[in-house]
């Protein structure tokens, strides 16, 4: 947490609270603000994490008070604008199994990140929440090659704005579908404007009343085109939150706004809003469509919104904020807990540590079971497996490197390679042979190519990587990747036999550290967690105070005998227990 201190009003010093470096909120010099610790999603979509995050803000209504005296609040129920209402509908649609699987392919990539097994310039979380947000729109997006989903946002969505383009055709009312993801491009690239489009004219929407922001490159395209839209002749338009935001004027006929994605702040979701929701637009009801795809990131950033929204819901009202400002969702103290932090109660700070020293233990205790679970799966089957497999690789790595040696090549002597059924003795024929072969190919499957050195050779073609390969057959496989080269394919398969021994000197080397993990795990297994002794008294301690304050009896309340500071009623009885 970083403060700087800016000088706002003649004689006003107040401080600029900051994160990262970035400006957030003013803050009184009487001020105080409060971190939290609270349990949240994560932003690959999985699971929860824990997070501290600025939960309270004190002496609200201080704080305005100085800043009213630079700004001025207009909000909307202080303006009473004369505005369409707004009904808002959430589309939850179900992720394909596609994106079920890289979902959770997310999911193992941040935990790597988190746990610094990746080098940042190879993977990082920036990278992680880019194809977060792009799954969550479309999995196409993700690889293009990947299947239309007839049940995904874009299919969800052009169903709804053909339904509403249809009920409305009489009266030619428009729609505005906003998406600052996988904007159109003109080089022929799989994106979702473009596919919306498609999907739409497929339904029986003429093209010329769909239209994208992205095609109005001047201002003078632009007024044109607003004026068509108000006018009912383009009766979709698409585009971002940037382009189609602040100063697009098309509210005349508005029936439907839709939210393919979410953007990082409720500034840009309320300036869409405004596109719609606005004076001028003659229709008495509008329809606002937000998309979600269940369990992936959007679920992570409608939270992380909705958490900027609290705050700023809170103080940027027409009514006197506040006291305090907090998470909504916190957990409300109890009757019992006020009645004692009222008295100073000292019980109550103690609880409150031992609360946060119970938690850590209780996550360390967790943390101790999970490893030593995780030793007990790697000593039953993980280790042994690797020492079984790594045993028969060496078994099979000095069988084929006696195979080699009973057929040695070197540059004065070239072992006659036989490729479909015929023998060739002279090195260049041998290679013009493979690549005839690799040119005869009808399919990537794999076929038989011949005999080398005493070992089957297989070829094959590798459509990840573009390439044709060979595959050594003997004790073991060996795979060698083929060039253009008619006498480096032969160097590269000689590479490849000369190399066993390096291999097999590296299946050692694992054999021999795989026994060592296997022990170390056992010595490990057994080892008590420990702070246990110290986990169990505070616990015990936190339970014993739970039950002085009364903290476990959720259906009895405190009766406060004091009446409120300024209360002229009656002091009434709470129904529960008296005292």
């Amino acid at each position: 947490m970083n403060f700087i201190l800016h000088r706002i009003a003649p004689l006003k010093l107040i401080f600029c609270f900051g994160i990262n470096g970035k400006s957030k909120s003013f803050i009184q010099l009487t001020s105080r603000v409060i971190f939290l610790t609270v349990i949240e999603l994560a932003p690959e979509g999985t699971g929860y994490r824990a997070k501290t995050r600025f939960a309270k803000f004190y002496n609200l209504p201080e704080l305005m008070s100085m800043f009213r005296m630079v700004a001025d609040i207009q909000t909307a129920d202080m303006l009473h604008l004369p505005v369409p209402k707004a009904i808002f509908h959430t589309e939850v649609i179900k992720p394909s199994q596609w994106q079920q699987d890289m979902i959770a392919e997310l999911a193992e990539r941040a935990e790597r990140i988190r746990n610094r097994e990746v080098d940042p310039a190879t993977d990082n979380m920036l990278k992680v929440t880019n194809d977060g947000r792009k799954l969550a729109l479309d999995q196409r997006l993700i690889n293009p090659l990947l299947p239309d989903d007839p049940d995904g946002k874009v299919a969800a969505c052009a169903a709804n704005v053909f339904r509403i383009w249809e009920q409305h055709r009489e009266k030619r009312l428009a729609q505005l579908v906003f998406c600052d993801l996988s904007t159109p491009k003109a080089d022929g690239t799989f994106n979702v404007y473009d596919d919306l489009k498609a999907k739409l004219m497929a339904k029986g929407v003429p093209e010329h009343e769909i239209s994208f922001i992205h095609n109005a490159d001047t201002e003078a395209r632009k007024k044109e085109l607003f004026a068509k839209v108000r006018k009912g002749q383009i009766r979709v338009l698409m585009g971002s939150t940037q382009k189609m935001g602040a100063g697009t004027n098309v509210q005349d006929k508005l029936i439907a706004l839709h939210d393919l994605d979410c953007p990082w702040r409720p500034s840009d979701l309320a300036q869409r809003l405004g596109r719609i929701v606005r004076q001028g637009n003659r229709n008495p009801e509008v329809e606002i469509f937000r998309y979600v795809t269940e369990g992936t990131f959007d679920s992570y950033l409608y939270q992380l919104v909705e958490n900027k929204q609290k705050f700023i819901s809170q103080i940027m009202t027409s009514k006197l904020p506040v006291r305090s400002a907090e998470d909504v969702d916190e957990t409300a103290l109890s009757y019992a807990e006020i009645k004692a932090l009222a008295t100073g109660n000292p019980l109550i700070i103690e609880k409150c540590q031992l609360e946060m020293d119970v938690n850590k233990l209780k996550i360390l205790h967790a943390s101790h079971l999970s490893q030593k679970y995780a030793l007990e799966d790697k000593i039953l089957k993980d280790y042994p497996q690797k020492i079984k497999r790594q045993t028969e690789r060496i078994v099979g790595y000095k069988t084929d490197a006696e195979t080699a040696a009973k057929h040695p090549a070197d540059k004065d002597h070239f072992p006659p390679m036989k490729i479909g059924g015929i023998f060739y003795a002279e090195k260049a024929e041998a290679g013009k042979a493979i690549i005839e072969a690799c040119k005869a190919m009808t399919s990537p499957d794999p076929v038989a190519l011949g005999e080398y050195r005493g070992f089957q050779m297989i070829l094959s073609f590798d459509s990840f990587a573009k390439e044709y390969r060979v595959t050594l057959s003997g004790a073991l496989s060996h795979t060698v990747a083929l060039g253009s080269d008619i006498h480096g394919n032969i160097t590269r398969l000689d590479n490849a036999l000369e190399r066993f021994a390096e291999s097999l000197q590296s299946c050692e080397t694992k054999l021999e550290e795989s026994k060592n993990h296997l022990a170390v795990a056992k010595s490990e297994v057994d080892r008590p967690f420990p702070q246990e002794q110290e986990y169990t008294e505070k616990a015990a301690r936190l339970k014993e105070l739970n039950i002085l304050l009364n903290m476990d009896e959720k259906d009895h309340e405190i009766l406060d005998t004091e009446p409120d500071e300024g209360d002229m009623e009656p002091q009434h009885r709470t129904p529960g227990r008296e005292r």
